[in-house]
This record gives structure tokens, C-alpha cells and sequence, in this order.
């Protein structure tokens, strides 16, 4: 790879030996595997078992997930925050589980879209939910830096399953509950 990040440093015009980027592709090498490591990772691993009984029906929210992921088009940042509800059905996830999902999906090249619809089905086979909610709201780079250059546009996806799909009142519970000032 970093032969690869040496090609395209000298492409674009610059002197790869020029001191300041001498050790850029070897740098660029171990951002790019960081920045797509979700392909390293299995939900099973991301699991690790944290999938407990539980009595309550009541919805479960986190808000506010932070993700970073790559845009699969151009290879550029989109950054933004997740919100992910569901109602379980006998089973809970270890809080910090929920987090570890989005960055597995995120960390992979990607379209929101798909992002968005990885993390609801991630959730639904983990606990059976009787229902998933999520919802991204992402600004991407790609036609922020590029393109239309549009610096203040989010781009907002999200997939209702079960009951958030169904019962408009779950869905508007979780939407106003996500809604609220943090």
C-alpha cells in the first residue's frame, strides 16, 4: 500500500523524497488500514457475548453515536452522528456494544445508506428486537471540499424495522426523543 500512496504523491506533482514527505505513504498506509478496519471485525467478535435476559419492553435509545467512515465514491471523510433505538423482546445489549457496531460498519467504505441499514439489521439479529430504529445524520466531505462544495448540508437516512415501521406513535416517541437538545 505504501508503494501504491508513493505513486499517487508523485502523480498530483510533488517529490515524494522532499523531507516532509518522506514518511507519508508509510503514515498514509496505516491511516487507510485504520480507517477501514470494520473489514477485520465480525459482529460476533464485536459482541463478545454482552446479549442479556431482560424483563423491560421499554425502548432502548442511544443518541449521539459519533462515526467517522469513508465515502466509497472518492475516498473521502463523511462524519456524523448515529441514533439507534429498539424494543427488546427478552434480550439486552451491553451498552457500549451499540457504539462498537456502528464503528465496525463505519469503518469500511461506504455509502450512508447502506451504513444506515448494516446497523439496524446488526441490532436485529444481536437481541431479536421487536423493533430497530436508526438514524445518521452525516456531512460529507465529498461535496463539501469537491463537487457543488456545499459546506452546511446533512445528509439524514434511517430504517424503521418492526414496530418503529408500523406503529407511527413508536416511530414519533423515538423521533422527539432524539430531537430533544442534548
Amino acid at each position: 500500500m505504501e508503494e501504491y500512496f508513493s505513486k499517487i504523491i508523485e502523480a498530483v506533482g510533488e517529490d515524494v523524497t522532499r523531507e516532509g514527505l518522506v514518511d507519508t505513504p508509510a503514515r498514509a498506509a496505516k491511516a487507510f488500514k485504520f480507517l477501514n478496519n470494520g473489514y477485520e471485525k465480525t459482529l460476533e467478535e464485536v459482541l463478545n457475548g454482552a446479549i442479556f435476559e431482560a424483563d423491560t419492553e421499554d425502548m432502548v435509545i442511544v443518541k449521539d453515536i459519533e462515526l467517522y467512515s469513508l465515502c466509497e465514491h472518492h475516498l473521502l471523510p463523511f462524519v456524523g452522528k448515529c441514533h439507534i433505538a429498539y424494543l427488546p423482546d427478552g434480550h439486552v445489549l451491553g451498552l457500549s456494544k451499540l457504539a462498537r457496531i456502528v464503528d465496525m460498519y463505519a469503518r469500511r467504505l461506504q455509502i450512508q445508506e447502506r451504513l444506515t441499514k448494516q446497523i439496524a439489521d446488526a441490532v436485529e439479529t444481536a437481541v431479536h428486537a421487536k423493533g430497530v430504529a436508526v438514524v445518521i445524520e452525516a456531512k460529507h466531505m465529498c461535496m463539501m471540499m469537491r463537487g457543488v462544495e456545499k459546506q452546511n448540508s446533512v445528509m439524514t437516512t434511517s430504517v424503521m424495522t418492526g414496530i418503529f415501521r408500523n406503529e407511527i406513535s413508536t416511530r414519533a416517541e423515538f423521533l422527539s426523543l432524539i430531537n430533544r437538545g442534548s
